[in-house]
């Protein structure tokens, strides 16, 4: 029997509320203080632009990378424009045209995951919202060049699945990462949305869960220093980028398709695992 945790204390809901928290980091924060001379470019080129998420060309060091982030915004008025990070049709457009240019160019991408969700709004839905995560899911999936995601927020359904195909997944320590919402989740078992922090100790969407569980590869912790934070994020983008960029375009993708079939299996699990 589950116990119900909405009378106690709910470490992962904790963790929720902190990836959530306004004062938090941002993605263009983290950006502008791990990457430089970022060129930002602009459309899906079929409907329009979508603010919800930046992307464009930048360096890390002396590598030329293709970077995409979701943007909450930060006060009231950029949170509005930006509907909180959740993005459109159009955005997942956007990033999957700049991810193909980054191909084309032999770039590796870096994905900054912050978002509740996809945007659910009506005209989402006629402008095709399921088919563009879809597509971006299939499409990351076969791309010939590296690809790390770093969550740094809130990682929410397939708001965040659609840039998450990645052959490295990095995760701030206070960053949460699920296929649901904790008050979906609640709604759709309970009917009760206010269970919500007994839905996110069921769903293992902290970091130090998720990282057992091999959905993720490694966590920055995070302290008092920002500076100390950032540089750590460079460390293991750069670490990772080195040892990627030298496998070839076809090792590539099997080394992302392995990684993701090993996802769920308890890294702690001994012995051959068989994929059917």
């Amino acid at each position: 029997m589950i116990t119900d945790l909405n009378q106690q204390k709910s470490p992962a809901w904790e963790k929720v509320m902190t990836a959530r928290s306004e004062e938090r980091f941002n993605g263009l924060e983290i950006m502008n203080a791990i990457f430089e001379s970022f060129f930002e470019l602009h459309g899906d080129r079929s409907y329009g632009d979508d603010c919800a998420v930046a992307g464009g060309l930048a360096y890390l060091g002396q590598r030329p990378v293709t970077v995409i982030l979701q943007q909450k915004g930060r006060g009231y008025s950029q949170r509005l424009s930006h509907r909180n990070g959740m993005m459109l049709p159009e955005g997942y457009r956007k990033a999957l045209r700049l991810m193909k240019q980054a191909e084309k160019f032999n770039r590796p991408i870096v994905c900054i995951i912050d978002t509740p969700g996809a945007y659910p709004g009506v005209e989402a839905e006629q402008r095709g919202q399921a088919e563009a995560i879809a597509r971006n899911i299939c499409e990351m999936s076969i791309l010939k060049v590296p690809v790390l995601s770093l969550i740094i927020g809130e990682g929410g359904s397939g708001g965040a699945l659609a840039l998450g195909v990645a052959n490295r997944i990095i995760m701030l320590e206070n960053a949460v990462f699920s296929v649901v919402s904790p008050e979906g989740c609640a709604s759709i078992l309970w009917k009760d949305s206010s269970r919500a922090p007994q839905a996110a100790e069921q769903l293992k969407l902290t970091s130090a869960e998720l990282q057992q569980l091999q959905v993720i590869d490694s966590i920055v912790q995070e302290g008092e220093n920002s500076e100390d934070m950032y540089d750590e994020i460079r460390k293991k983008i750069t670490s990772s980028f080195d040892q990627l960029c030298n496998l070839t375009p076809t090792q590539i993708v099997e080394q992302r398709i392995q990684k993701f079939r090993r996802m769920g299996i308890p890294s702690d699990t001994k012995g051959e695992i068989c994929y059917r």
